[in-house]
């Protein structure tokens, strides 16, 4: 099973520190994937779930172990352009990552190619599913 932290969180939300390019690192450090939130504006690229913050280049987004979540249309169109694995969705009950994955919005029926998206908001433990992308990514290691 794909385990995913949730914008480089792992033992609980950090809004401090999360998109930022250290946390990441540490995440990754760590074993897990990490899920990331992408914004593409005047030719640059920045991290940041609600504007972009922390600007970053186009190589530490081929890394294969980032989930990109294209925050603007431009971030989702370049990216696409450059094989990055990225995704678009805002309440969309699941969309299709750029590489065929189910990224399943939390509380949404599962399967088992979903990623099962912040389970702990509704307190459900998913079964049979193709990844988990949680704040508290830590609590599935080993299980």
């Amino acid at each position: 099973m794909i385990l995913i932290s949730h914008r480089g969180n792992i033992t609980g939300r950090n809004e401090i520190r999360e998109n930022s390019i250290e946390y990441i690192y540490e995440a990754l450090n760590l074993g897990f994937e990490v899920e990331i939130d992408v914004w593409y504006k005047d030719g640059e690229w920045f991290l940041g779930h609600d504007v972009p913050e922390n600007y970053v280049v186009l190589d530490f987004l081929k890394n294969d172990k980032l989930w990109c979540h294209a925050k603007n249309i431009e971030a989702l169109n370049v990216m696409l352009d450059n094989d990055i694995h990225c995704f678009w969705h805002q309440e969309d009950d699941v969309t299709l990552t750029s590489k065929g994955y189910m990224w399943t919005y939390p509380g949404k029926p599962l399967t088992n190619k979903s990623i099962c998206v912040l389970p702990e908001t509704n307190g459900k433990k998913p079964k049979k599913v193709f990844g988990i992308c949680s704040d508290f990514i830590v609590n599935y290691k080993n299980k």
